[in-house]
């Protein structure tokens, strides 16, 4: 079981702090600043989506460079290595992945023109003359001694990391309770019998 963040949408209120507080760590370490998160908004509401760090990993199947792999209970990025094809982020089944686009120099010094595309073209469809493509998905923080930035910054506690031991625990929970008998609606209860 790998390590990843549970967001709780009842307690989402939209803010977008978690994606502000995931872009200035991951800067600050000289990682892409595109946050690792997107918080999607609905008529019924609002919720982090990030990766869940899949036991199966379909993106790190697709990789054609091992870019992604699992380590130490999480699936890793490592950006210096990815080719910005976008296959992780078309095999990613939640959305989970998005590129980010670095800018390089152009050929012998000579900027190439930057093309405009319509509003929301879809990122994983877009390409820039000059701009190199890297995929960015979370990496649980594991660079900050204090866990995810998101979590950390979350106003509401919407966001928690967690475990295979806490899932466990959890799991475990969740299961004894199920199985203890209660006074359900319209179920009479137990007979006693006595000598």
């Amino acid at each position: 079981m790998n390590r990843f963040v549970i967001a709780e949408p009842g307690r989402c209120i939209g803010c977008n702090t978690c994606m502000a507080a995931c872009s200035a760590v991951h800067e600050a370490e000289g990682l892409q600043k595109a946050p690792r998160l997107v918080v999607t908004k609905t008529a019924r509401g609002s919720a982090p989506i990030l990766c869940r760090h899949c036991d199966d990993a379909p993106c790190a199947r697709v990789c054609p460079v091992e870019a992604i792999r699992i380590e130490n209970g999480a699936v890793v990025l490592d950006e210096k290595r990815c080719v910005g094809c976008k296959m992780c982020a078309l095999a990613c089944p939640f959305g989970a992945i998005s590129p980010s686009g670095t800018a390089i120099s152009g050929v012998g010094g000579v900027a190439e023109p930057q093309p405009r595309r319509p509003a929301g073209f879809d990122p994983i469809l877009a390409w820039d003359i000059g701009v190199k493509t890297v995929a960015v998905k979370c990496d649980l923080c594991d660079f900050a001694a204090d866990g995810p930035a998101c979590v950390r910054a979350c106003p509401t506690d919407a966001l928690w990391a967690v475990g295979a031991g806490e899932l466990s625990r959890s799991n475990a929970t969740r299961r004894s309770e199920t199985a203890a008998p209660r006074g359900l609606p319209g179920t009479l209860p137990a007979i006693e019998e006595h000598d």
